[in-house]
């Protein structure tokens, strides 16, 4: 990912935002969906008192969970992915 020298290229910080970007975004949408699908059933309907609070504090633990594991997956993937050895170039293993 690096040039000789340690300077990134401009589309090289250009890809890391947009990666960055890509892993916030589908982190808050994975989170919610979680969040919802635990947490959901509290909120829309009359359940016992006990449940309804263990419900909504599992969706409040696991939420935050879900996003930092997505966030760190996407962020270590895109750090590791195999990038050609010249520009315009593929890798002879393709």
């Amino acid at each position: 990912m690096y040039t000789y020298g340690g300077r990134r290229s401009r589309a090289e910080r250009d890809a890391a935002t947009i990666e960055t970007g890509y892993a916030l975004v589908s982190a808050a949408f994975a989170a919610a969906v979680l969040f919802g699908a635990v947490a959901g059933p509290a909120l829309l309907f009359d359940l016992p008192g006990l449940l309804s609070t263990v419900l909504l504090r599992l969706g409040t633990v696991v939420a935050p969970v879900v996003f930092t594991a997505r966030v760190v997956s996407v962020l270590v993937r895109f750090r590791n992915s195999a990038q050609p050895s010249q520009p315009g170039r593929t890798s002879p293993d393709s």
